[in-house]
């Protein structure tokens, strides 16, 4: 798999695997971070690539030095089954 990006102006974490693009869309909010919606395209699921995304997209975060607001349930859903995520919550 290919490493997730930011795509900042389209205000979107990326993750091309196979060329199907998976996107975790974000909107800034100050020194947070909404996760509003996650798309993992039909051929990539049960593959890890949500996951991955959504990890990366985390880390990028906690690099930025953003707290997180996931309003995307699938993101809600992995930071409830990764504790070392739970810190960035608002």
């Amino acid at each position: 798999m290919d490493q997730v990006t930011d795509n900042r102006a389209e205000h979107e974490f990326e993750l091309t695997v196979d060329g199907e693009r998976a996107i975790a869309a974000y909107q800034l909010e100050g020194d947070t971070i909404v996760f509003t919606h996650t798309l993992v395209p039909k051929r990539l699921e049960g593959r890890g690539a949500g996951s991955k995304l959504i990890r990366g997209a985390l880390d990028a975060a906690r690099d930025r030095g953003l707290k997180v607001v996931p309003q995307c349930p699938f993101v809600r859903a992995y930071i409830e089954r990764h504790a070392e995520y739970r810190d960035l919550l608002v």
